[in-house]
């Protein structure tokens, strides 16, 4: 089954979602047990993917680590007032082996999800960790030159940044920005030995799925990696991480889609390097700010770039965007992320106005009511998006101006769409008010074939119809007002 061009994926915390559906029941459901009616109701219209987040085996060592975290265990209590120590099943990317969790349905549970996912016509795509893995992985004891490696001096300086495993001394994993994580080693991107474990993991998660999100991605590129690890690891190849790992990849898979989750500016970079899509941590944050101004410098980046990011408004790692905005903002942000170009990332309970995020250590969540009209306007959203091919022709940047009294334009973000069919073309604009006030200006389209034609703009979200002459559309441009927070998608014909 072909990818499309710009994918829409939907995350679910594969634990916290069976359990959802377990209820009190014993014993707790599996992949294996999710009935047709369930796959429907995630397998969304619009949504090309499903990201089952959380399926390998988790870590007894690591989970035993995260019982005696005094810090962690307060978030958990935080997310889940009554937690107790069966909520906590240790974290998903503390990997102890790539083979599905048995609680979760093992190896035939995975193969009857993405069986059933591909019945509806949506791809699965799987986790995969490059940076480390848990301390009781059988790469620790069967293969530790695939590690980080110190001696007994280390330890004894920086007992929460090494582990002493055997005769070996191996460090924590980390990134250079912040203190060991205590429940991981760190993989030596630097060796040989580990680039071609690595290929070889990657083609048997390949094996099992249509796409893979690697976590963390940019931390086993040469400079990163040098910069955190040289002291230990030497200088390194000369040949990048990635491309040497996905070239194998790909002469064995050609047609997996890899996601990178990707910060620091280095997006460009991962994409180069073999990605097909690199999280727009970017977007999230101008976007979640209400910062219209740096939203329009940020799309004014090159088409071919922002085509290959990823675009979202919260993951397992962010808090849940409810919990951060108005329901007016959410529906003004969501609008931007759906009809951009670039792929989609959605989350599981982001539709229904959750607004916990239940650390991934935990697998079950607190009851919150549904916002039932947020999730049919989600999902009025993106099916829209998918029936209309809104986002699959050619894509421009339009400007909204204004007048020396009047600046409230600055708030406004425009774009078009414009999509060849065996009808003509369709063309859509969409126009936003990232702003608590409302927004005037004067809106041109850059299309001289409106000259001298009546041009009509259709509301696709119910509105009243508007009827102008093409001319006035070409200069000065047709007044547009929005109220604040609004959004609008017009059919232009």
């Amino acid at each position: 089954m072909a990818w499309p061009r710009q994918p829409v994926v939907y995350e679910i915390n594969t634990a916290v979602w069976l359990d959802g559906l377990s209820g009190s029941a014993c014993p707790r459901r599996t992949l294996a047990d999710v009935t047709s009616d369930e796959w429907d109701t995630v397998a969304l219209d619009g949504v090309d993917a499903i990201w089952l987040m959380g399926v390998w085996e988790r870590s007894p060592v690591g989970r035993v680590l995260a019982l005696a975290n005094g810090e962690l265990l307060e978030s958990f209590r935080d997310a889940l007032p009554d937690v107790s120590d069966s909520d906590i099943i240790g974290s998903p990317y503390c990997v102890r082996r790539y083979q599905v969790d048995p609680e979760l349905g093992g190896e035939a549970g995975l193969a009857a999800a993405r069986a059933a996912l591909s019945e509806r016509g949506k791809r699965l795509v799987l986790d995969y960790v490059p940076n480390h893995v848990a301390p009781d992985h059988p790469w620790v004891t069967e293969h530790p030159d695939r590690f980080v490696l110190g001696g007994p001096d280390d330890l004894d300086r920086d007992p929460t940044a090494w582990l002493s495993v055997g005769n070996e001394v191996i460090a924590h994993g980390r990134d250079p920005f912040f203190p060991a994580w205590p429940d991981v080693v760190q993989l030596n991107a630097f060796s040989a030995a580990t680039r071609l474990a690595t290929a070889q993991t990657l083609s048997e998660i390949a094996q099992r799925c249509d796409g893979i999100r690697c976590d963390m991605a940019m931390l086993v590129t040469n400079d990163i990696f040098r910069s955190t690890w040289s002291a230990y690891a030497g200088p390194g190849p000369e040949a990048e991480f990635w491309p040497q790992i996905i070239g194998e990849l790909r002469r064995q898979h050609p047609d997996v889609v890899l996601f990178a989750e990707t910060y620091w500016d280095l997006e460009a970079e991962l994409q180069q390097q073999g990605f097909d899509f690199c999280y727009d941590k970017r977007l999230y944050d101008r976007l979640l700010a209400t910062d219209a101004t740096a939203v329009r410098a940020h799309l004014g980046a090159d088409l071919g770039y922002q085509s290959r990011l990823l675009r979202f408004l919260e993951n397992h790692d962010e808090p849940r965007v409810a919990s951060r905005i108005s329901p007016e903002i959410e529906r003004a942000c969501a609008v931007s992320v759906a009809t951009l170009p670039g792929a989609k990332l959605w989350h599981e309970g982001q539709f229904e106005g959750r607004k916990v995020r239940p650390p991934v250590f935990l697998r079950r969540r607190p009851d919150e009511p549904a916002d039932v009209l947020l999730a049919d306007w989600y999902r009025w959203l993106i099916a829209l998006v998918e029936h209309r091919q809104l986002t699959s022709g050619s894509w421009r940047l339009l400007e909204v101006t204004g007048w020396p009294d009047n600046q409230s334009c600055r708030d406004v973000l425009a774009w078009a769409w414009v999509s060849s069919g065996p009808d003509g073309d369709a063309r859509y604009v969409v126009l936003v008010n990232l702003s608590a006030h409302p927004a005037q200006g004067l809106l041109a389209l850059p299309w001289p074939d409106l000259a001298g034609q009546v041009v009509r703009l259709d509301d696709l979200a119910g509105g009243p119809a508007y009827e102008r002459s093409g001319d006035e559309f070409l200069a000065p441009g047709v007044y547009v007002a929005l109220a604040p927070w609004d959004q609008q998608i017009f059919e232009v014909t």
